[in-house]
């Protein structure tokens, strides 16, 4: 299985590169299911993957000049702080075995990943619907609306910090309709919040988990890797129906997840 595994990643670095989001919400399931990492330490690992990758990403995209610095540092006044706090304080909080009576009990493990099944479903159909086209063909004046997004970015930061997702299907739509960025220019600016968001999120966790770097940085080696040849891709192809693919392969996998972790 950690062969798999091993490839998954990769797809999941290519996933990014092409379609400029969505791909990192597959990294918890694939360290869950194919590495048997258990789902709370999964999260932590997976934002410094995400975090990683979408650095990468972002670098990329600046050279391209498609990154709004000014957004991604409005944007992360509030995810960043949101994210560190959460993984630092909220985290170890939460109860192996948060409700248990005779018949049954929930545990830490399964809401994690029911949640993200659901966050993956929010995200597939966000792909599907394939958002970007329609926005991508409209002319957008830049504007910032602070408090809106600071909420957003509280938000956002929460999402990351719980379930380790970078959240860039939520992120685009709201720096295209509420900042006015072009789509190109909101995909590289996500990618870096992203990345910011991540790093952070993963900073808070140090001390909490015994982390095996050799393991972490040989997959985040490997998505990286998937990434860059992700983005050679991405200029051949046509994204929005790689997005619609992706999406009905990340709606399946969220209603497995359902499946597997309430009916087994």
């Amino acid at each position: 299985m950690e062969t798999v595994g091993y490839f998954a990643a990769g797809l999941i670095g290519i996933s990014l590169g092409m379609i400029g989001g969505g791909g990192s919400i597959l990294t918890v399931p694939v360290l869950v299911y194919l590495f048997k990492i258990e789902p709370t330490l999964a999260t932590s690992y997976s934002l410094f993957i995400v975090g990683s990758t979408s650095l990468v990403g972002a670098i990329s995209k600046y050279r391209e000049n498609n990154v709004q610095v000014k957004t991604s540092l409005l944007f992360g006044m509030s995810s960043i702080t949101t994210v560190f706090v959460t993984r630092k304080f909220i985290i170890p909080l939460i109860p192996v075995i948060i409700i248990h009576t005779s018949k049954w009990q929930v545990s830490q493990s399964l809401v994690t990943m029911v949640l993200f099944a659901i966050l993956m479903l929010l995200a597939s159909v966000s792909m599907i619907r394939s958002q970007s086209r329609q926005l991508n063909n409209e002319i957008q004046n830049q504007r910032y609306k602070i408090p809106v997004l600071l909420m957003y970015g509280i938000g956002i930061g929460m999402v990351t910090g719980l379930l380790g997702a970078g959240g860039g299907f939520l992120l685009i739509p709201v720096l295209v309709i509420l900042v006015g960025l072009p789509m190109k220019k909101a995909i590289g600016t996500s990618l870096l919040i992203i990345a910011l968001n991540s790093t952070i999120g993963f900073t808070g966790d140090l001390g909490h988990f015994n982390i095996q770097w050799l393991f972490l940085l040989k997959i985040t080696a490997i998505a990286v890797a998937g990434l860059l040849l992700g983005v050679s891709f991405s200029q051949k192809m046509d994204g929005n129906q790689l997005k619609k693919g992706f999406g009905w392969f990340v709606l399946c996998m969220s209603v497995y997840i359902i499946v597997r972790e309430i009916l087994f």
